[in-house]
């Protein structure tokens, strides 16, 4: 962006005074050679962190593996990042990158940083323990990188829940879906077999009913057991934490206060039960969920995907 010239005299007549610049400064021009290095000795990374604070600089802390991120939470910094891409190669690894972020400290503002090119990607880091996400490369590939960091920050993210076959996973994914929801319930006719494969875009989603089991998928939403059936709710998981509420209908019942319940529910809250392409963005204005969910409204039979409808049901609840 080009900014018009602006009189100096007028720049002089709003310019504050120049700071003091602090002793401390001096040592921090002497310590900056150091500071292009990615293995910064901790005594000259602390010494910065305290010039910088003196200066009143925001000052990030990378970390790319745990020994770094545990150098970095012995330091005083205030922020720290969490890189994916391993600098010495520049090859990404996203699942090393959520491991980490689930262990940084909380009392830090934390970042995750690199592999940001989805909205599933932007949202497994949030439930992991990031309180913000570097984009760069990914709007600077953009057309308009205005409107595609408006797309990968948009909420609700969507969910196609039920998936029994590889062909449906493939077509819901295409659709834009952000999360594929696999039911393993002994008890459910849209029961799947196995967690299967998406692509990287997606986060997998494993459905328990009365206990939670291990799984590879990235998610878990736990229905308890009431009556012989699940319960009303569930709770969704993200390596055993709790990180948000489904708020769903009653087995096989309705219930006209659905949408002010959910409305009111504190948190991340999936909303399912009774969703369709056909009022599922009247539920959204309704609630302003952190996700939807929907199962039946896109079967032609149960743990049967049609895929017409799929995309109905994707391009309704991102509109």
């Amino acid at each position: 962006m080009v900014r018009p010239p602006v009189a100096r005299n007028r720049l002089e007549a709003v310019a504050p005074p120049a700071p003091q610049r602090p002793p401390a400064a001096v040592d921090a021009r002497q310590l900056a050679d150091e500071a292009h290095r990615r293995d910064l000795r901790d005594p000259a990374a602390e010494a910065l962190l305290r010039t910088a604070e003196s200066l009143e600089l925001d000052t990030v802390v990378e970390a790319h593996d745990r020994e770094e991120l545990e150098r970095a939470a012995a330091l005083p910094a205030p922020t720290i990042g969490i890189n994916a891409r391993d600098l010495s190669t520049f090859a990404i690894d996203r699942r090393a990158q959520i491991a980490l972020l689930a262990d940084a400290p909380r009392d830090r503002i934390v970042i995750a940083e690199s592999a940001i090119s989805a909205r599933a990607h932007a949202a497994e880091a949030e439930l992991a323990g990031a309180d913000a996400v570097l984009i760069g490369s990914t709007l600077m590939r953009a057309a308009d990188p205005g409107a595609r960091l408006t797309e990968l920050l948009s909420r609700p993210l969507v969910k196609v829940c039920g998936l029994t076959r590889q062909e449906d996973v493939d077509a819901a994914a295409e659709a834009g879906a952000d999360m594929v929801g696999f039911i393993l319930a002994a008890e459910s006719p849209r029961r799947a077999a196995a967690i299967l494969d998406a692509p990287d875009t997606v986060l997998r989603v494993a459905v328990f009913v009365g206990e939670p089991e291990e799984s590879e998928a990235e998610l878990v939403q736990f229905y308890g057991r009431e009556n012989g059936h699940r319960s009303r709710d569930a709770q969704l998981l993200k390596g055993g934490r709790q990180v948000g509420t489904v708020v769903d209908l009653p087995w096989a019942e309705t219930d006209p206060t659905h949408l002010e319940r959910a409305r009111l529910t504190k948190g991340r809250v999936m909303l399912a039960g009774g969703l369709g392409p056909e009022n599922v963005a009247e539920a959204i204005a309704a609630v302003r969920p952190w996700a939807v969910d929907s199962a039946r409204s896109t079967e032609s039979a149960p743990g049967v995907k049609d895929h017409e409808t799929v995309r109905a049901w994707v391009q309704a609840a991102r509109r």
